[in-house]
């Protein structure tokens, strides 16, 4: 019970990690929305990707990926999935990228996610700098989640190893206890013996009087 508490207590972790992060990329892709539709001007370091998508394709399938059915989720997975292997690129591979590391589906891999989104900003040229962004904020999420789920496992296993070395001093106390036992009614057996002796031989010693 102790360890589920703890398991839940870290699963909330990760969770308000990954709220927060998808908080901070909102504001960013915001920005980048409002230069698009012209309320804005382009940052100077951002290089216009022809074909790439804006903030809110990306947002939107995040959103539905997060709140919709098993269903949906996988059909959101599986396509990602596709488009990944089948028309490889940079922004296929964030989309994938970000979906692996979203938690809550079947899907999720935070450790698959990151090894994706650390090769997707290895192409940083070939992004926008609101798919900058969002590689970077999900890749830290990822992050975060393999470093809260190691440490989950490490407590689990280390808790698993003190109940088992527990349990192995219990049992050699029983044995123990048990072996003291036998020691204790073998020398019982063998005081009865020598007083059912002395006692057949002190009735002998009678009869001959």
């Amino acid at each position: 019970m102790h360890n589920t508490r703890i398991t839940i207590r870290l699963t909330r972790i990760a969770a308000m990690a990954v709220i927060v992060s998808l908080m901070t990329g909102c504001a960013t892709a915001s920005k980048a929305t409002d230069w698009l539709r012209g309320r804005d001007k382009a940052p100077t370091d951002d290089t216009v990707i022809l074909g790439a998508p804006d903030a809110e394709e990306y947002l939107k399938e995040l959103y539905e990926l997060a709140s919709g059915d098993p269903h949906k989720q996988a059909d959101i997975f599986e396509d990602a999935a596709a488009a990944a292997k089948l028309t490889p690129g940079p922004s296929s591979n964030l989309r994938f990228g970000m979906i692996l590391a979203t938690p809550g589906h079947s899907g999720t891999d935070p450790a698959r996610a990151e090894n994706v989104l650390r090769d997707v900003l290895a192409q940083g040229e070939l992004l926008t700098s609101t798919e900058m962004s969002l590689a970077t904020i999900y890749l830290y999420s990822a992050t975060r989640l393999n470093t809260i789920s190691a440490e989950a496992r490490n407590l689990t296993e280390s808790t698993t190893r003190a109940a088992r070395d527990e349990e192995l001093a219990t049992s050699q106390r029983i044995a123990s206890i048990e072996a003291e036992n036998q020691r204790l009614r073998r020398e019982l057996a063998d005081a009865e013996q020598k007083l059912e002796a002395i006692t057949s031989i002190e009735r002998e010693i009678r009869d001959q009087e």
